[in-house]
């Protein structure tokens, strides 16, 4: 993947970023479902005269390995982030860092894996075989400090040939907060320990030395050091199934496949955005805030659409902010890829073919490009929320079929305690529960408790006995929430509705990271916006009060009560159009 080229603007304005990557857009008629396009047929042989057949064998094996990789990971991680909740994401880049294949985790991960390889190839262009790499800095290939990348080389014929990265949020990752979000960081070195690419390990083994630094700056060493040996078990499994797939197809033989994947996955995005009128249209999200007094910052997008490609602008965004919610340069590509990928066919790959008909324009020192230094934390989910909302909001005029509402926005509370049925170990515990509604689309109504944008659906809340029986926490009310979905011909999913008994062994402290609480899930199409999030912590004694999407320090003691009501999606279409028996069942269960 070729780095960006950057161009200086004229008459004093800020250097920008122009890169390739997708497109956008659809239809002017409003029909019930989304038409499908057809893929273009795999008839052109690849230059080794590879026939379609073994490209298809090639290209489902290539898929195969990274969910191989992601249930790996699964089964072996410690924290409740990522067994559970499985916050982590898998793909294989090629040697030119190019993405190849992924598995079905975390959207906002994934588009930004290729800056992380490209990365570490950068700093270590020496790379062997039986390295292993590591990173988080945002500023230097990753997205935000909670997610380290652990990236492996596989080499073929003397030649390096693949990378198979595993990138995983962490539980803790230092910082003047537990939890790995700081909602009063001014700067990134209040936020936690800062990676850029480093050499982990070499011929075969890991530098233990650098394996006790990391782990004595986290607060649950344990979970961190578990964590990230599943990483990098997960990344060598993926090389152990890279390997004879090279030995037996050859290396130039399956860098071919390669070629050909990404050229098909790249003419059934064009074709696709063919079929859309040429046009521009443009749209903007808010964020509610960032922590620090400023509200309603505008993340702006104009999308111009014209034959079989799409021009995605951002360059009209708010200056960035004070606080954590400013985006890195990989996670704004990340969420402009995100919003591409929704608009195409399912069946479209999402590689790096996939995205080759977008153009990303974005200016340094925004919202959705911080300079150097600032704290973002909060990005891989705010502003990448705000950046699919508002392409999406501009695409609705273009192809109103294939824009979905608004997803809900992310809201997390991070809980640190002891429990006495564990003396001695201190825990820290993140709300994954009680997620919001996805949005409403042509095809129905959003899916209850679904979660952002961001992910998708990704993010796991996991078992309610599992996380009683793991956390000194008691689950009393978790259900949907009625009224909470935005209205349309297509409502939204509901949100949740939860009561959570708090019974650690003395004071916790919490924390609160994320959005939503004055702005809803947008409605799309003439759809509604979802109901905004309402938390709330209730002493043992009865008193009560709001929380606000950005705190820090909040004194929680046994038998208060955390009451979550988060927001539903946003809803699609006229609500004027809701089919009367749609309604009719909302109203039989109790959620109208």
């Amino acid at each position: 993947m070729p780095l960006p080229t950057r161009r200086r603007g004229e008459g004093g304005t800020p250097a920008r970023w122009a890169l390739p990557a997708a497109a956008l857009t659809g239809r002017t008629a409003w029909p019930e479902r989304p038409a499908m396009v057809n893929p273009p047929p795999a008839d052109r042989p690849a230059p080794t005269g590879i026939d379609p057949v073994t490209l298809a064998v090639l290209d489902n094996r290539l898929r195969a390995i990274v969910e191989e990789m992601g249930e790996a990971m699964l089964r072996s991680s410690y924290s409740q982030i990522l067994n559970s909740s499985r916050d982590f994401s898998i793909a294989l880049c090629d040697a030119g860092c190019r993405l190849v294949a992924q598995a079905d985790h975390i959207p906002v991960h994934v588009g930004a894996m290729p800056w992380a390889a490209r990365a570490v190839a950068d700093a270590f262009p020496d790379a062997r075989e039986g390295d292993t790499f590591l990173l988080n800095d945002p500023y230097h290939g990753g997205s935000h400090l909670p997610d380290l990348t652990i990236l492996v080389p596989v080499f073929a014929e003397g030649a390096l040939r693949f990378w198979s990265v595993v990138r995983a949020h962490q539980s803790d990752i230092g910082g003047a907060t537990h939890g790995g979000y700081n909602p009063g960081a001014t700067e990134i070195w209040q936020e936690g320990l800062r990676v850029p690419p480093i050499r982990l390990g070499e011929d075969g083994g890991l530098r233990e030395d650098l394996l006790r630094m990391l782990a004595a700056n986290t607060r649950i060493p344990r979970d961190f050091r578990g964590d990230l040996m599943a990483m990098v078990g997960a990344a060598r499994l993926g090389r152990e199934r890279l390997s004879p797939l090279l030995a037996k197809h050859s290396a130039a033989r399956l860098d071919a496949a390669v070629a050909a994947i990404l050229d098909l996955s790249e003419r059934h995005a064009r074709r696709i955005v063919s079929t859309w009128p040429d046009g521009t249209w443009k749209g903007e999200a808010f964020l509610d805030d960032d922590g620090f007094g400023r509200e309603d910052i505008a993340i702006r997008a104009t999308v111009t659409k014209r034959g079989d490609a799409l021009r995605v602008d951002l360059s009209e965004s708010d200056e960035q902010a004070t606080g954590f919610v400013n985006s890195s340069f990989p996670n704004m590509r990340s969420a402009v890829c995100m919003a591409f990928a929704y608009l195409l066919d399912p069946e479209v790959a999402k590689n790096d073919g996939a995205f080759r008909p977008l153009e990303v324009v974005a200016r340094e020192g925004t919202i959705v490009w911080a300079r150097e230094g600032a704290p973002v934390t909060m990005c891989t989910s705010h502003p990448s929320n705000e950046i699919v909302e508002a392409i999406t909001r501009a695409m609705q005029h273009c192809c109103p079929e294939r824009a979905t509402g608004g997803w809900g926005r992310r809201f997390r509370v991070a809980l640190q305690g002891r429990d006495k049925r564990r003396p001695g170990r201190p825990f820290v515990w993140h709300l994954f529960h009680a997620r919001p509604g996805g949005g409403g689309s042509s095809g129905g109504d959003g899916w209850s408790t679904a979660g952002e944008w961001h992910s998708a659906g990704g993010l796991k809340f996991g078992s309610v006995e599992m996380a009683e029986a793991r956390f000194p926490l008691l689950f009393e009310r978790h259900e949907f929430l009625p009224g909470s979905a935005g209205d349309g011909k297509h409502r939204g999913g509901f949100g949740g509705d939860l009561s959570l008994l708090v019974e650690s062994d003395g004071l916790c402290r919490a924390n609160t990271a994320g959005d939503g609480a004055r702005h809803g899930a947008a409605g799309m199409v003439g759809g509604q916006d979802g109901a905004p999030h309402d938390y709330r912590l209730r002493r043992a004694d009865g008193e009560e009060r709001k929380l606000r999407t950005k705190e820090v320090g909040i004194a929680v003691e046994p038998g208060d009560r955390l009451l979550v009501r988060s927001g539903g999606g946003g809803g699609w279409g006229d609500p004027a159009q809701r089919d009367p028996e749609a309604r009719e069942r909302d109203r039989r269960e109790g959620m109208a």
